[in-house]
């Protein structure tokens, strides 16, 4: 064994695209080794929590560690010291706890290094000052996988044994459910309201071109016009006197917009669900690529963002100051605000991180090109121009508002112009809601100048149910209702989804009736665990252990004692709910009755009603609207594979023929060569595209991403 080889420091880290960042920025003296996540959790075959010894934990290497986690022993018995760098955050925390314990260093040896960005100046100041684990993080983390534990063991079998085998609830995700469940009611609950809207559209001469005036009231107030017959009055009273209309007030002021502050977790799965058409797992996942680190060809491995996993918006001075510094060379010192802004923190709020940002605001977007697939390029481009529109100063908006009076009527028009677009020039923010309606130009107006009324547009309207989520709202639901944590909701998001409980449609989340009846059943029965603000409460006292400021055993003792005698009671009390099978037209081609339609580990799929006599399945299969081009008989249907639920696309005349592919066949004949159908595939510098697989032809389309879920 060679001096160099026993003189290494050993530097654990989570993933072997970090490990290779840090190692290139620490040099030959240190190794640094990947844990590959956890390696240790509750046993997935029990409950694996000793209620009676104080919710003691039974932990155990999780399958397939085994040999990483022998390598790491060997590493740390040759190395002179041991540090971990596992991620800045209580999940972070735990897995150096736990690897604390498996390689035998002590409690009070200050191991642990953290950054909360991957570039050389971060990681060589964190390695001149390591620390303890901090226990309390562990303890919160520790408190949340336990209460998880005793929520998802004890309640999933009663549902297992009362609705349907397989079935499970989680304290999270049955609250999520409940959200959308809830929606649903408010939308088939909703009855609309008719209302109308009265456009005039003015000149100020003959030959202008018209702008338009939305009907205001009277001079005593607002008037809510809500039928036809009451808007045709209108109309003719506002049209009774000869002449023209009247302008009776102009008022101008001038208004400032600031910019959006810099990305949280949450508000940049957000943003990116808005802007980008991504999912949050999509989002998270490249987000954790850019802050591991990339290879940026001479730079090398280099980490583009800061932490991921945030909820706060403050910005290191330093950075601050780097911005300021771009904005002045790049735009001018009229760009740079005169005072600055800090948002005011939130219930909950731990601060302990900044925002997500570029950790060099120099390294454009657009000068790492080349170095990043079209989904890095897409979110750092995002995360880059928030962080450096929301060092800039606000825009200035020209406005007016205009009143013009119709006899005694009034009407209103408004209208703004940009006169210093400030942090605009670079980004807006966009908004879940439904588009505004614009504020147009106006003609230069005045007080008793006089409008030539070119005609009266009503139109009907009626009032409109909420909207169902989208995933960007449910994530700005989650996130204001205390429900989670940022780092949690992608998989929330898969997992009520994988359980049936709620689907897709449209990009919209809709509960089945699955989702419906066991949600109907915690409300009965479990009130607390599905309830908003409760799980809202547990979060809160979560991040109270984290603080020290509550003890993580009490915590779960105050929950498991009513909940345990929930538990009881509902075992008495809970009758056998049928929940009927949809039934298909589908015909079984061994017993002849129509099958109907299950839910199983990698999503729905066709059963015969007559089992156990008859034991047939068969996979739903989603037609693409492609031909066969082997057979030319059957269509091209969507398949999973046996192992690993992968989607790929085949004949569905199969067995009879053969034809396969991973590409998604697309209905669409190729411009050029005019074959008969396109494919979908990623393609490294256009993202994703629709392109021609015909032999000689190089027919290639950009399309629009709107990634789903996978079910």
């Amino acid at each position: 064994m060679g001096v160099d080889e026993v003189s290494k420091s050993l530097i654990i880290v989570e993933s072997p695209a970090k490990a290779k960042t840090i190692e290139k920025f620490l040099g030959r003296k240190f190794s640094v080794k990947a844990s590959m996540g956890h390696i240790r959790d509750l046993p997935k075959s029990q409950l694996g929590v000793n209620v009676d010894a104080g919710f003691e934990p039974k932990y155990i290497t999780i399958r397939g560690k085994g040999d990483i986690l022998k390598e790491l022993r060997e590493s740390a018995k040759k190395a002179d010291k041991v540090y971990l760098a596992t991620d800045p955050d209580r999940e972070g925390e735990a897995i150096s706890w736990h690897l604390a314990k498996v390689l035998n260093i002590a409690e009070d040896d200050p191991v642990r290094i953290e950054f909360h960005e991957i570039t050389k100046d971060a990681i060589q100041k964190a390695m001149k000052k390591p620390r303890t684990i901090e226990k309390h993080r562990v303890d919160a983390q520790q408190a949340r996988r336990i209460l998880d534990r005793l929520v998802g063991y004890k309640l999933s079998p009663l549902l297992w044994r009362k609705v349907r085998r397989g079935l499970s609830a989680g304290r999270v995700q049955s609250a999520a459910v409940r959200l959308i469940v809830d929606r649903e009611a408010e939308i088939r609950a909703f009855v609309p309201e008719e209302y109308w809207s009265l456009t005039a559209r003015l000149t100020t001469d003959a030959s202008a071109t018209p702008f338009t005036a939305r009907y205001y009231g009277t001079a005593e107030g607002k008037v809510e016009l809500t039928q036809e017959e009451q808007t045709r009055r209108v109309m003719a009273e506002a049209t009774a006197k000869a002449g023209p209309l009247r302008v009776i007030a102009v008022r101008k002021k001038e208004k400032r917009r600031n910019p959006a502050f810099p990305f949280t977790t949450s508000s940049l799965q957000q943003e990116a669900s808005r802007k980008l058409g991504f999912t949050v797992r999509r989002t998270m996942s490249v987000a954790q690529q850019l802050y591991e680190g990339l290879d940026l060809g001479d730079a090398g491995h280099t980490g583009l963002v800061t932490y991921i996993r945030t909820d706060s918006t403050r910005i290191a001075a330093e950075a601050e100051e780097q911005a300021m510094d771009y904005i002045r060379q790049q735009y001018g010192a009229e760009y740079i605000p005169t005072t600055r802004r800090e948002a005011e923190k939130k219930a909950g709020e731990q601060g302990a991180h900044e925002a997500i940002r570029p950790t060099e605001v120099t390294r454009t977007p657009d000068s790492v090109k080349t170095f990043l697939s079209n989904d890095q390029y897409k979110l750092y481009k995002l995360v880059w121009e928030r962080f450096l529109s929301s060092q800039m100063a606000p825009a200035v908006l020209d406005t007016v508002s205009v009143e013009i009076a119709a006899g005694e009527q009034l009407f209103r028009s408004s209208g703004s112009t940009i006169k210093f677009p400030g942090f605009m020039k670079i980004y807006i923010e966009s908004e879940d809601d439904e588009p505004k309606e614009e504020e147009g130009l106006l003609p230069e107006l005045s007080e008793g100048q006089e409008l030539n009324l070119v005609d009266l547009v009503p139109k009907q309207h009626f009032t409109q149910p909420p909207a169902r989520f989208s995933e960007a709202m449910l994530v700005r639901a989650l996130e204001e209702r205390g429900i989670g944590r940022p780092s949690t909701y992608a998989p929330i998001i898969e997992t009520v989804q994988a359980r049936g409980y709620v689907e897709k449609r449209e990009k919209r989340f809709v509960p089945t009736e699955l989702g419906q009846l066991v949600t109907d059943i915690l409300l009965e029965y479990f009130p607390q665990i599905i309830d908003v603000e409760f799980t809202a409460k547990m979060e809160g006292e979560l991040d109270q252990v984290e603080e020290g400021e509550a003890e993580w055993h009490e915590v779960l003792s105050e929950f498991f004692g009513p909940f345990a005698a929930t538990l009881k009671e509902a075992e008495e009390k809970v009758g056998g709910f049928e929940l009927q099978d949809e039934v298909t037209d589908i015909a079984c081609e061994k017993c002849g009755q129509n099958m109907v339609i299950k839910y199983g580990r990698f999503g729905k799929f066709l059963a015969c009603p007559g089992f156990p006599d008859c034991k047939n399945t068969k996979p739903i299969l989603e037609e693409t609207g492609v031909v066969c081009p082997i057979c030319k008989e059957g269509q091209i249907v969507e398949r999973k594979s046996k192992k690993g639920g992968r989607k790929f696309y085949g004949c569905a005349r199969y067995p009879d023929c053969d034809f396969v592919s991973w590409e998604k066949p697309v209905a669409q004949q190729c411009p050029e060569c005019g074959a008969p159908y396109l494919v979908e595939k990623k393609h490294k510098d256009l993202g994703l595209v629709h392109m021609c697989k015909a032999e000689g032809c190089t027919f290639v389309r950009p399309v629009e991403e709107m990634e789903e879920v996978p079910t």
